[in-house]
């Protein structure tokens, strides 16, 4: 058992347009903007991040806003529902502030005994508030949700699989165990960790496949403490048979790659640097981040890529 993952480190997803992307994450969420970037393979096209304060592993998600991008189809072979933490007793608050910012898709309903408040994103991505007790991870309130309502981190992600076996012996490998299930649902849990410890395996064979574009998760990551555990970790994927990555640095962590039985695509990042490498703690997320590679490119990034306020 790789006991060396901590949990969930961040989701990656993809959008359409860089602008309400950011407004529904700062502006709806209370996320704060942590690092505004480009993507490393197509450096024409933002990579926006979000979490809490610190940008802590555990809270951060993640957009890759493709301007001419498809739209997005759910199915199987994908994380379909990305569920954050908030206090109990915040739901009444977030179904008023959500129907208030013309949010679609707004149900309640109960899952492993949590109460749970299920919404859409701007591109159809699949959200949800889980109100949890005594999650110590801090909030960012600058946004102006009130602490005591404010999003926490990640509480989970629940993956949209024809068939969960291969997937949940690959997370009980990874440190996860069974805590349950509630009709086709499967639950696992990594004890300890950082927060974002659970990953839920929903079954459906009839399902059909995910395609990607807007509204899309591209990636799940899971959080090492640093670069000799993620070796430690990739070598035991490569002794089980799995297909991974070299090592690529992102600046912000170390990061390997590769896909699972059910299709979903996994990442293993590492805490380290993290996002204050380049950036005073209290200006996360303001000035334009460039990879070295990219920086020649500066000038034209500049003047091409849409401007982003906030």
């Amino acid at each position: 058992m790789l006991n060396a993952i901590e949990g969930i480190h961040h989701i990656t997803s993809m959008a359409r347009d860089a602008n309400e992307t950011n407004r529904f994450h700062t502006k709806v969420l209370g996320l704060r903007r942590i690092k505004k970037t480009v993507n490393f393979d197509a450096p024409d096209v933002y990579h926006l991040y979000y979490g809490n304060r610190a940008g802590q592993p555990g809270t951060v998600m993640t957009y890759f806003p493709f301007p001419n991008i498809i739209d997005g189809v759910r199915g199987a072979g994908e994380v379909g529902t990305t569920v954050f933490s908030v206090p109990q007793g915040s739901l009444d608050f977030w179904a008023k502030h959500l129907a208030d910012n013309a949010t679609g898709g707004i149900r309640r309903e109960q899952a492993f005994g949590e109460d749970r408040l299920y919404f859409d994103g701007v591109d159809g991505d699949g959200f949800a508030l889980a109100a949890i007790a005594g999650d110590a991870r801090e909030p960012w309130t600058d946004a102006g949700i009130p602490a005591e309502h404010a999003i926490r981190g990640f509480h989970s992600a629940t993956l949209l699989l024809n068939d969960a076996s291969a997937t949940r012996e690959l997370l009980q490998l990874m440190g996860f165990s069974e805590k349950g299930s509630e009709g086709n649902t499967l639950r696992l849990q990594r004890e300890g960790g950082n927060g974002a410890v659970t990953v839920d395996l929903a079954t459906d064979p009839s399902a059909r496949p995910a395609r990607q574009g807007a509204g899309s998760v591209h990636h799940i990551a899971f959080a090492v403490p640093d670069a000799a555990a993620q070796r430690s970790v990739r070598e035991a994927l490569v002794n089980e048979g799995f297909q991974i990555t070299p090592v690529i640095d992102r600046d912000y962590f170390l990061s390997i790659y590769f896909r699972t039985p059910g299709g979903v695509l996994f990442e293993i990042a590492t805490n380290e640097p993290g996002f204050a490498r380049d950036e005073d703690p209290e200006h996360l997320g303001e000035a334009l981040k460039l990879p070295r590679q990219h920086e020649h490119l500066r000038p034209y990034l500049e003047t091409h890529l849409p401007a982003i306020g906030g």
